[in-house]
This record gives C-alpha cells, sequence and structure tokens, in this order.
C-alpha cells in the first residue's frame, strides 16, 4: 500500500481488508483446493488495494456515501434505462449529448451496452470483447468514456456496463499469446489436444445457439488444439479452474470501477465453471467466483456494486443474490428478474394469470439488501422460461405451453396481434426462442401497418401494462431502448451481411430521433406511450413501497385475467397492485379491510375503493391501492400470502 496515501486512506484500506480477508481465504480454499491460498489472497488484495490507492476523490466520495447508504440501489427513485450505445447515440459523446432525453423520461440508472472493445467483424453484438481496458473505437475513447461517465454523476444517474466474464475474444491479447505458444496463457482457456475430453463433455452439455454455433468447442489451427467456445466460435471460454484469470478478472474490474462505473453486470456469470457430467451452469463454484470477486471489489471500491446477468430457471435464479451456499455472504446485488417477463408475456397471450401466480409463489425470496431488476425486453432474444412444474400445477404441459407461446408471438393464431420472429429454433428440442421488439409483440406494428385503429389501442394498453407491471415488483425496472416511444421491428437486419443470420437485431434498431420526437404530440403513438410511461415513474417514485428491499407475493383475485400483487415494504407498509391481462372488463374479489382508514386509494388514478365490495376493471387495467394516504401508522402484516387465498386483508 502506497505510503504517499494519508494515514487515515490506509486505515480504511486496511479495515476494509481485514473485514473479508478470513471468508475470502475459506472461498478460495474451496476453489483451489491445490493452491497456496494465503498467498492467492495477497495477490488479490495487493491488485483491490493498488486500484483503491489510485481512486480519484470524486470517487472516494462516492465511496462514503455508498458505505453510510449501502441500501442507493433500492430507492424508489431508481429507474433503468438500457441501450447500446452506438446505436443510442452514434458515439460516446452522442450519448452525452441526449443525457437530459433521459431526464425527461426519469431515469437515473443507465446501462449502456458495448462500450468496450470488441473483435473486429463478427463479435456477438459487442459482447466478445478483445480488450477490457479500451473502448470501441467507433465510439470515442477511454477520456470520453471518462467524460460521459463525469456528464451521467452530475445527472444524479447511476452507471451500469459489461464485465463479460466467462469468455474474451479470440483476438483479445491472451488469446494471441496462447496461439503463439505462450503456455501461461494457454492456460486462461479450456483447450484439447483431441476429441476425448470435449466429447465427454459434449454429452450433458446444451447448446446455447444451436442453428447459429452448433456444439460447445472449436478447432483452432493455429494451436492444433479444441478450444471451448460455448456461445461462439471466437468468444473464447476463461479457464477459471486457473486462480491467474480469477486476478487478472478482478484487475479489469477495478480498473473499470476506477472510471466512475458504478455497477458492473456480470455476462454470462453462470457458466464461469465447468464439470464434466453436468451442464457446466450453476455450479456451486460458479458462485464462489461471484463472492470472491465481489468480496474484493468492496476492498477496491465500495460504490461499486455487481448486477448478475444469469438467464437461468427460478431455483437457480436467486442462489445469484447471495442465497447459496451460505446467506451471510455477499455476491451480486441484483439479478434481472426473467421469470417475470416470461410469465408476463405468457399472461397476454394466455389472457390467464394463474401460471404467474404459481410460479411467482414458488420462488424463494432474496435477501432484503439485495434487488430484482425488473423488465419487459432487452436486447436478446425471449426464452420460454417457463417450468414443467410450474405448468403441470395449473394443469398445463410445459413443452406444449412453450411452444404455443414462441408460435403466438410468431403471430401464428389469428387471434395474435404479435409479429416477433423465431430465433435459434432446435428441431431436435422443440424449443424455439422469440426475436421482437415490445412494439412487435404487443400489437402496435401490426395495428400501425393495417390502420387498425383498435388493434393499436389494445397494444399499446398492453405494453404500458408489461411496464407498469415491471415498475410495480420492487426493485430497479428497465426500460429497452425504444420501448418508451413504441420503436418498431428493424427488417433491415438482413441487409447486414453480419447480422443477417442473427434474428435479435430486429429489435436491435438505431433510435429514430425523428420518431422521439413525436412523443411531444399526445395524439400519436408515441406521444401516447412516452406520457403514459412517463406519469407511471412518476407514480412509482412517489410511491414508497414499491421500493426494493421489501416483498412481492402473487394472491388470488377471483378472476383468472386478473394478476394480484402483495407489495409489502416494512417502512412503508403494504401496497395491493392488481393487473387485468385481458382487453375485457373483469370483477375482482373485494381487497379486504384496510390496515388503516376505511379505504383503499390508487396511487396511479387517485381513486379511494372500499374493501368490503368487489371491483370493476378494465381492459388491460393496473391498479397501485395503498393504505388512504391521510394515515401514517401502518402496522405490520399478517401471515404470508398463498396463491389460494383471496387476498392479503380479506376478512
Amino acid at each position: 500500500m502506497s505510503e504517499a496515501l494519508p494515514l487515515a486512506t490506509q486505515l480504511e484500506l486496511h479495515r476494509r481488508a481485514a473485514q473479508v480477508a478470513g471468508d475470502t481465504t475459506a472461498m478460495l480454499g474451496a476453489l483451489y483446493p491445490e493452491a497456496d491460498t494465503d498467498a492467492l489472497l495477497a495477490r488479490l488484495l495487493k491488485v483491490a488495494s493498488t486500484s483503491a490507492a489510485c481512486r480519484q476523490e470524486p470517487l472516494r466520495r462516492r465511496d462514503v456515501a455508498a458505505e453510510a447508504r449501502p441500501d442507493w440501489f433500492q430507492m424508489p427513485d431508481q429507474i433503468g434505462y438500457v441501450a447500446y450505445a452506438d446505436r443510442f447515440g452514434g458515439t460516446l459523446a452522442g450519448v452525452e449529448e441526449r443525457l437530459d432525453y433521459l431526464v425527461e423520461l426519469g431515469i437515473t440508472y443507465v446501462h449502456l451496452m458495448s462500450v468496450l472493445r470488441p473483435r473486429d467483424g463478427e463479435n456477438d453484438g459487442g459482447y466478445a470483447i478483445a480488450d477490457y481496458r479500451n473502448v470501441d473505437p467507433s465510439l470515442g475513447t477511454i477520456d470520453d468514456l471518462r467524460t460521459l461517465i463525469t456528464s451521467m454523476h452530475e445527472r444524479s444517474m447511476v452507471v451500469c456496463l459489461d464485465l463479460v466474464m466467462n469468455h474474451t475474444a479470440d483476438t483479445h491479447a491472451w488469446a494471441l499469446a496462447a496461439r503463439g505458444g505462450d503456455e501461461a496463457k494457454r492456460a486462461y482457456y479450456l483447450t484439447f489436444p483431441d476429441r476425448t475430453e470435449p466429447d465427454r463433455f459434449e454429452r450433458s452439455l446444451p447448446e446455447v445457439f444451436p442453428t447459429m454455433a452448433p456444439g460447445n468447442f472449436t478447432w483452432d489451427e493455429a494451436m492444433s488444439r479444441w478450444v471451448w467456445t460455448t456461445f461462439n466460435a471466437f468468444q473464447w471460454d476463461l479457464n477459471y479452474a486457473n486462480p491467474d484469470v480469477l486476478v487478472e478478472i478482478l484487475d479489469s474490474m477495478c480498473f473499470l470501477a476506477n472510471l466512475g462505473v458504478d455497477v458492473l453486470r456480470l455476462d454470462a456469470v453462470a457458466f464461469t465453471w465447468k464439470r464434466v457430467g453436468t451442464n457446466c451452469q450453476n455450479l456451486p463454484e460458479a458462485h464462489l467466483i461471484a463472492q470472491v470477486l465481489r468480496a474484493l471489489l468492496f476492498v477496491a471500491a465500495p460504490a461499486t456494486i455487481l448486477q448478475a446477468e444469469a438467464i437461468v430457471g427460478p431455483d437457480d435464479l436467486v442462489k445469484y443474490l447471495g442465497a447459496y451456499p451460505a446467506r451471510h455472504r455477499r455476491e451480486c446485488e441484483l439479478a434481472y428478474h426473467n421469470q417475470l417477463m416470461v410469465l408476463g408475456w405468457s399472461a397476454l397471450a394466455e389472457q390467464n394469470v394463474r401460471l404467474m401466480t404459481q410460479a411467482l409463489n414458488r420462488m424463494q425470496p432474496i435477501p432484503t439488501t439485495t434487488s430484482w431488476c425488473t423488465y419487459v425486453r432487452c436486447h436478446d432474444d425471449i426464452g420460454w422460461a417457463v417450468t414443467d412444474e410450474d405448468a403441470a400445477a395449473v394443469g398445463l404441459s410445459g413443452p406444449a405451453h412453450r411452444r404455443f407461446l414462441a408460435e403466438f408471438y410468431r403471430g401464428v393464431f389469428p387471434f395474435s396481434d404479435a409479429e416477433g420472429v423465431a430465433f435459434s429454433a432446435n428441431a431436435s428440442t422443440g424449443d424455439e426462442r422469440t426475436s421482437g421488439s415490445t412494439a412487435s409483440l404487443t400489437g402496435i406494428d401490426r395495428g400501425r401497418r393495417t390502420g387498425d385503429l383498435l388493434m393499436l389501442d389494445l397494444g399499446v394498453r398492453r405494453l404500458l401494462l408489461l411496464h407498469g407491471l415491471s415498475l410495480s415488483f420492487g426493485g430497479i425496472p428497465l426500460i429497452y431502448m425504444g420501448d418508451e416511444v413504441a420503436l418498431a421491428n428493424d427488417h433491415r437486419y438482413t441487409d447486414d451481411p453480419g447480422h443477417a443470420e442473427d434474428s435479435r437485431w430486429i429489435h436491435r434498431p438505431v433510435m429514430d430521433w425523428n420518431v422521439a420526437h413525436r412523443r411531444v404530440d399526445h395524439t400519436t403513438v408515441e406521444g401516447r406511450v412516452f406520457a403514459g410511461l412517463t406519469q407511471l415513474i412518476r407514480r412509482r417514485i412517489a410511491t414508497p413501497a414499491l421500493r426494493a428491499g421489501g416483498t412481492t407475493q402473487a394472491f388470488s383475485t377471483g378472476s383468472d385475467r386478473v394478476l394480484g400483487l402483495h407489495r409489502w415494504h416494512p417502512d412503508h407498509g403494504p401496497v395491493l397492485i392488481l393487473a387485468s391481462f385481458s382487453p375485457e372488463t373483469s370483477v375482482v374479489a373485494p381487497l379486504g379491510r384496510a390496515p388503516v382508514g376505511d379505504a383503499w386509494f390508487d396511487a396511479l388514478s387517485g381513486d379511494r375503493v372500499r374493501g368490503d365490495v368487489p371491483l370493476s376493471l378494465g381492459g388491460y387495467a393496473l391498479r397501485w391501492y395503498i393504505a388512504d394516504p391521510s394515515y401514517t401508522v401502518i402496522p405490520a402484516p399478517g401471515p404470508a400470502v398463498s396463491g389460494q387465498q383471496r387476498s392479503t386483508f380479506s376478512k
């Protein structure tokens, strides 16, 4: 540690290091039983402490603020926006010029994708990283990124960037050295001289891109070896069984944190450990890797938190928030609630919420110090992650329902307004995922194309319902670029040879700022969507019980078409959320007695309703019922609500 640092700073770094050292040693021992764990911990602490010593004063102040308020990311004003930097602003300077647009929408959390330098040519939308420490030259320079981050911080925005941790590009310096005969760098990757080991692994490995990149191994002529390539032939999986890789990734994390990055999104974190006979996802060691990195990043940059990109089944999903293997260990503070996303689209297609109620209530609660990132769409496809167990519990066949959803959102059925397209259909398993913008999947695109005003109206209402649900659940709601103005599918993606075989580019258009300008005219679709979304955001910020840190549980409303959610925060009390997934009017059971006062108050409309009479909800309606705001004393909640109970506060 540098002696030039003020004594108080040195003592602070020692405090942080001492706080994590013991448990980190145990985790390293579990990961690397043959290694000298004391020496390895010393290497990792040196990386973290050196990085902390280089931290600029504005970032040190953010560290102090974050330690004083560690739940900052749980606040109700955390509203997220996700965009490819180049497609949103052209360059980093262009993104900076558009920040006031995000302020207008109410955004405080910005995830910018594909900022770091990828390989030239095919690069999986920028997720084949060739350099963790430099910006894509087409976007600008590392100094441009620093300037952009400073501008975002000045607007009280949080900055999220990707850390692709499962693999690098085959053009990364480590991969080039491995090809050139550097044995130490070759050990950074998983390579094999023949097919013996790859074939053993393949027996239990799924294919991520069965049509675009079948198999999980690629022959490399320069090395005369097979390389593990889970995603694409040009993305080489890192070998975390080699502790040198862990040290390198921590160093890259610290570098990004010292740029001012507030949130590191751990891309493909579920894939980071391999064991023969498994699907090499969600293994215990993958959690230990994330926990070790979390502990050391606390030493280097307490203001920077981790977001897990783990698009996995519900039983595995909650573990990335620190519930495995020891709940006292910090892992990622944030994770995507892909189940809520999938279940929302499923309920829209079925006009039925039984599956959603069942699946949400079966999920384990997450630690109160963490939060979900909720979303309607993202840059990737939708994988129809409905489990056979949840489907069977409501009388459905899992495979048949997943096939129904894929076909519904391709617009196969006459009762579907959707215009999505298939992604990575697997003929041998019957699995098919779905690409398409929110506007295409809700029917807005078809309504525009056909001039059907009713279809257009229903599409807008569906879009606002799904985003309203995302804003309701308690977490950080994320808006994917263009949803706020119902940006359409981009069918021109096939004109680009580099994108033509990947249908995900249909919902990754360049931001059309002429379309976005129409947001000021509330007679347009764009204006209606933008106004509706900004109103939902304003009401969300003003409803403290919808902040993260509480609990959300589904309950039966007496109507299979209306979802009921009981949202409880210990400091702010209850919210009863009703969401209609049908275009028809529905009648729901009485809410039950309000915990204070004699009525429930709808935070969205301002209406008061009695708790002892049935309620009528219009098509695709959303309600946030809180206790009468003239009262301030809110009692503790009663027992947890099961999916079969009528209401949290029923008589």
